[in-house]
């Protein structure tokens, strides 16, 4: 923001939350136009300064609140207020949880049957020390001060060197602790994506909230002349083997290494290596009074609030009230777990997923977990379906889940999905606003929406999670 042109200063009060969770203020003067001020919110009167962006959106910063919200509280986090990972936690959880509430019933009112109505959210029991995966990044600036941390808000990419966060376990900081003073200590630098030049990419934490595993996985530059010596990798290993090793029975410390060759006019490849330990690490969920164990590889999708995900996939299955013998479709089903979870009353349950990796950690759990009726498919959804209509594969489904990336189904997807018909359709999203768009056309194809429940799986955050469970109309 340092490079964008001051305008003004101004005062004037909060009126909502925009979708990246700024503070919308309006101004006396003239309450058709709005600004956008990051970590203010509805209620705070304020003093801000105000700054044009391109195509006219206008952002500020934060000088002073001149008067409180009822629902503003004093953050935790000591960075608050300069890193992008929180938004809102100088906001009371209470009335975190109530601007979800109403967003869901704003995106859904009007797809809703008159005897349908958005449920209550459902909350995390602590909204602190809920997430078990982060990824840091490493960047120094022209002065040659080196930072491992979380991206700055509004800063086009600079890093804050973080001390602590609250959103994970103590033990994600003392990580960065220890290897920054590996960094330290070396000759190696930072990626630079600008000149293509540099080691150091990114660091992720990985964490199996209930069998205690600890993962950490250093991404480096594919660059040749960038490759990190065997003395790097060994000194390495050993500062964070004897600082990080976990104390639980039976908990283990897995240590990655992934390359990412970036070529120009060729797709980005990666290539991943272990270091120390098992390749692996194992989560644990309770869903319906069951026990699952799942196999996690370090790049496999797993939802990142381990006991969020035990409600949710309880809520949603249950919504459900599957029948005993029934089909099961499983679409984006990432290492297996809905698919899983649902597979004890099911005839078959068919996962198709894109990632290669997630698929080949799909098929461990179902096996792990003593599963014969669960097949994983690699490849695109709506490819994967033509293919298994065409050649008779797999019975069609009483019912298709469908827990898509944030930019919702794709109009080939959706066609698929509609062509396949089935009677029980359960759609979870991490963006509603992507979800609420695809029911316009599963409406229009015949599908009912029974339930809509919102769970809160990223407190302090602006994001939800959103159970949206539809019938098709005219189904037994």
């Amino acid at each position: 923001m340092t490079k964008l042109k001051l305008q003004q200063e101004v005062e004037g009060q909060i009126t909502r939350l925009s979708k990246k969770g700024h503070g919308c203020l309006t101004l006396p003067s003239d309450p058709s136009k709005k600004i956008e001020i990051p970590f203010a919110i509805p209620g705070d009167v304020v003093k801000a300064s105000i700054f044009q962006k391109k195509k006219g959106i206008k952002v500020g910063r934060l000088v002073d609140i001149i008067s409180p919200s009822i629902n503003r509280e004093k953050p935790r986090c000591i960075h608050f207020g300069q890193c992008g990972g929180c938004r809102l936690q100088q906001m009371s959880y209470a009335e975190q949880l109530n601007i979800k509430q109403k967003e869901i019933e704003h995106l859904f009112s009007a797809f809703l049957p008159t005897d349908v109505i958005v449920l209550p959210i459902v909350p995390c029991d602590s909204p602190w020390h809920y997430r078990n995966k982060m990824e840091y990044t490493f960047s120094s600036d022209l002065a040659g001060n080196r930072y491992l941390g979380l991206i700055m808000d509004s800063s086009r990419g600079k890093v804050l060197n973080l001390t602590e966060c609250h959103l994970v376990n103590p033990w994600f900081s003392e990580s960065l602790k220890v290897v920054r003073q590996w960094w330290e200590e070396s000759n190696l630098l930072a990626y630079h994506p600008h000149f293509n030049k540099g080691s150091l990419r990114t660091l992720t934490v990985r964490e199996g909230m209930r069998s205690g595993d600890r993962c950490l996985m250093l991404t480096v530059s594919g660059n040749p002349e960038d490759a990190l010596s065997k003395q790097h990798l060994k000194t390495f290993v050993e500062k964070v083997s004897s600082a990080l090793t976990p104390q639980g029975q039976g908990s283990t410390l897995s240590i990655m290494l992934r390359i990412q060759q970036a070529i120009k006019g060729q797709a980005t490849q990666f290539f991943e290596m272990v270091l120390h330990g098992p390749d692996c690490i194992k989560e644990i969920l309770n869903v319906q009074s069951q026990r699952f164990e799942f196999y996690l590889s370090p790049s496999a999708f797993f939802q990142p609030n381990t006991a969020q995900a035990e409600k949710l996939y309880s809520i949603a299955l249950q919504s459900l009230n599957m029948s005993k013998g029934c089909v099961i479709y499983d679409l984006y089903c990432g290492t297996g777990t809905l698919g899983i979870c649902a597979a004890k009353d099911a005839k078959v349950v068919v996962g198709i997923e894109i990632s290669p990796e997630s698929s080949l950690d799909a098929r461990v759990n179902a096996k792990h977990n003593g599963l014969s009726n669960v097949h994983i498919l690699t490849g695109n959804v709506s490819d994967v379906i033509e293919g298994i209509k065409k050649n008779g594969t797999y019975p069609l489904p009483d019912v298709v889940m469908v827990d898509p990336p944030r930019s919702g189904l794709d109009a080939a997807a959706l066609e698929q999905i509609k062509l396949l018909g089935a009677p029980k359709l359960l759609y979870i999203s991490c963006n509603p606003t992507s979800q609420a768009e695809n029911m316009k056309e599963l409406i229009a194809f015949g599908y009912k929406i029974e339930k809509v429940q919102p769970v809160d799986q990223f407190p302090h955050t602006v994001h939800v999670e959103n159970i949206v469970v539809l019938n098709k109309e005219g189904s037994k």
